[in-house]
């Protein structure tokens, strides 16, 4: 099933953006890659999307990027359709930019040249590793702390820093080559005393092998710290600085992860439309039932709702990149939390409308219905969504 492009004709959009939705939705129907192992499936994806050039919008033109700068529109529309086609692939997708974006915005010119240009051919795995067992939403009571490997040198001179702790709910966990972790090198400063580091997956002392499962398989897994030694040049961005630059790498991509929500959406939508015109009962097609009809009208009007905030976010983000990088923060929140709320809606009532089939595995509809569960939990859930959209009212 070819996934829909009449919503690229929206003014959010030019023609590159269209002419990129147009190849892709030509090329995703035709991969075929067997899902029923989450991480042999991803690294297969990250193979398949480097091979043919789409992990290149993941990364800037110089380092091996398709454009200048990371373009929101360009995100939302690969996310869309390729979870259109398979959550699995977005994931895959998503990540390889997710987990290098901090090196985009704040990596050294020797940290860029060493892993973008990896990123954005598929040959490196990225991983952004944030939240921990008692520090998901609340970033500021993480435990993992990056201490001086020397205490006698001098203050801000370091050769090397000890990572202890653990992480955990890390997509590409076990499956990365590197990870972007952030740990407190304040402890006693809250947000304020966060650092980021790149970590190598080989690097000693790091443990990987507690795998997660989950009802929608992905490749997660817990990371364990214990006395790993990494050099200081392995640190991203500022000192204490690391806070700020997860948030900002966060806000790319949360348009994006509306993206991918729509792209369920609208996946779930087609093969209600598809089912209710075939299937027949009472000496009629289920399609010729008002009741379907209405339903069907209701599922579209979410779409298309979520769609237009989605796009909002990112054409807001795109322009405010161009006058220096205006902040569209309750835009993108307004977005994501619109777009997977709604597309939680959506898969339902298609996965009702299917009757009994619905809830088969196999069925498209059932496996959309795991898929996009998580989508309202990570990288902010609903309610802190909710939140930062209401400060962002009350400040006005």
């Amino acid at each position: 099933m070819r996934s829909p492009t009449q919503h690229l004709a929206l003014p959010f959009f030019d023609d590159a953006h269209r002419a990129l939705g147009e190849r892709l939705a030509d090329w995703a129907p035709q991969q075929r890659v067997d899902e029923s192992d989450d991480r042999r499936a991803c690294k297969e994806w990250v193979a398949l999307l480097g091979a043919h050039g789409w992990l290149r919008y993941c990364v800037p033109a110089k380092h091996g990027g398709a454009l200048e700068r990371l373009d929101s529109r360009a995100l939302v529309i690969l996310r869309e359709t390729l979870a259109f086609h398979s959550p699995l692939a977005d994931f895959a997708f998503a990540m390889q930019g997710l987990g290098s974006g901090a090196i985009t915005l704040a990596g050294s010119p020797a940290q860029q040249a060493a892993y973008l240009p990896a990123v954005a051919r598929g040959d490196k795995i990225a991983a952004f590793a944030l939240s921990e067992p008692d520090a998901g939403s609340d970033a500021g009571a993480m435990k993992t702390e990056a201490t001086c490997a020397d205490p006698t040198r001098a203050e801000g001179v370091f050769d090397s820093y000890i990572l202890n702790g653990t992480k955990t709910w890390i997509s590409n966990g076990g499956i990365a080559d590197f990870y972007c972790v952030f740990a407190k090198t304040d402890v006693a400063a809250g947000t304020r005393g966060i650092t980021a580091f790149i970590v190598d997956a080989a690097t000693p002392g790091l443990d990987t092998s507690e795998h997660i499962a989950v009802m929608a398989p992905h490749p997660l897994a817990t990371l364990k710290f214990d006395q790993c030694t990494i050099p200081a040049s392995a640190q991203l961005g500022a000192l204490n600085g690391g806070f700020k630059l997860a948030m900002q790498t966060l806000d790319i991509f949360r348009a994006s992860v509306a993206g991918a929500a729509l792209g369920m959406a609208r996946r779930a939508l087609a093969e209600a439309v598809s089912h209710a015109k075939q299937r027949r009962m009472f000496g009629q097609t289920l399609a010729d039932f008002q009741l379907t009809q209405a339903r069907l009208g209701e599922m579209a009007a979410l779409v298309d709702a979520a769609a237009l905030l989605t796009y909002r976010a990112a054409w807001l983000r795109d322009e405010g990149e161009k006058r220096g990088g205006v902040r569209v923060t309750m835009e993108a929140a307004m977005a994501k939390m619109t777009a997977t709320e709604n597309a939680q809606r959506v898969i339902d009532m298609a996965l009702q409308l299917h009757g009994g089939l619905g809830v088969k595995v196999g069925m498209k509809v059932e496996s959309l219905y795991r898929d996009i569960r998580s989508l309202r939990i990570y990288e902010g859930a609903t309610e802190v969504q909710q939140l930062i959209i209401g400060k962002s009212v009350l400040q006005g």
